[in-house]
C-alpha cells in the first residue's frame, strides 16, 4: 500500500509539474513562479551537496532556473520535468565546483569497481534511534560534517538517493550513470558515512549507534534538509 501511495503522489506531482510548464510555454509568469517556490529548496540541497559553498549553491540554482526558463520550450516531457531540472542543477554546480580553485577536475563519469560480491544483499535493520543520545543540532552538525567529508560523486548519489528519495532511475537519469553505478556509489556512500560517524560516537557502542544512525537515516533527513536549506 505504501509503494502504491508513493507511486500515486509521484504521478500526481508529475502531472502538476507539467500544468504548470504547459502555462509557463504559453507566457504564464505566476506558473513558472509556482515551479520555483516548488523545487528552489531541493535544487539548493543538491547544488549545497556538489559545490559545498552557499553562495555558488545560490549562484547554481538561480542559474538552473534562468537556463529553464529560456529553454523551457525545448522540455521534451520524455522524462520527468524534476528529472531534467536536477540534471541542469548538478551541471551548473560543477560548473561552480570546477572554477573554485581547491577543487579539482571532477567527472560524473569516474568509476568504481562494481563487483557484484561486494554490494550487500540488504541492508540491516537497526531500531535505536540516534537522537535518544544527541540533540537535533548536534545530529545536524554530525551529518553536515559527515556529508561533506565525502567525495563529491558519493554524496550527490547519497543526497539524491537518501535525502531526496529519488528512485535509482531517477538518480541514473539525473547523473547519466547505470544502474548498477548508482548502488555501488551508494553502498560506499553509506559504508563510508558509516566509518565517518564512528569517530562521533562513543567507543563503547560506536559501532551500534553509527549504524543505527545510518538506518535511520530517513528520519534523520528530515534533520538534515533543514541544515542544507
Amino acid at each position: 500500500m505504501e509503494t502504491q501511495s508513493a507511486q500515486l503522489e509521484v504521478r500526481a506531482t508529475e502531472s502538476s509539474d507539467l500544468d504548470l510548464v504547459h502555462a509557463s510555454q504559453n507566457g504564464d509568469v505566476e506558473a513558472f513562479e509556482q515551479l520555483v517556490k516548488r523545487y528552489d529548496r531541493k535544487l539548493l540541497r543538491i547544488a549545497q551537496s556538489v559545490t559545498r559553498n552557499r553562495e555558488d549553491s545560490q549562484d547554481a540554482v538561480q542559474e538552473t532556473f534562468l537556463k529553464v526558463f529560456q529553454h523551457l520550450g525545448e522540455f521534451r516531457e520524455d522524462s520527468q520535468f524534476s528529472t531534467w531540472l536536477f540534471r541542469i542543477t548538478v551541471n551548473q554546480s560543477l560548473m561552480k565546483l570546477r572554477k573554485q580553485r581547491w577543487a579539482q577536475e571532477l567527472s560524473l563519469d569516474e568509476s568504481f569497481e562494481t563487483d557484484g560480491n561486494a554490494l550487500p544483499i540488504k541492508v540491516t535493520d537497526w531500531s535505536p534511534n540516534p537522537e535518544q543520545l544527541y540533540g537535533v543540532s548536534e545530529i545536524r552538525r554530525i551529518l553536515s560534517k559527515t556529508l561533506e567529508a565525502l567525495p563529491p560523486i558519493l554524496r550527490m548519489v547519497f543526497v539524491l538517493r537518501d535525502i531526496e528519495e529519488l528512485s535509482i532511475d531517477q538518480t541514473a537519469e539525473i547523473l547519466k550513470v547505470s544502474r548498477s553505478a548508482v548502488k555501488a556509489r551508494l553502498w560506499r556512500a553509506r559504508l563510508q558515512l558509516r566509518e565517518r560517524l564512528n569517530e562521533y560516537f562513543s567507543e563503547k557502542t560506536e559501532s551500534e549507534q553509527a549504524d543505527c544512525a545510518l538506518t535511520n537515516m530517513r528520519q534523520i533527513c528530515d534533520t538534515t534538509r533543514l541544515a542544507f536549506s
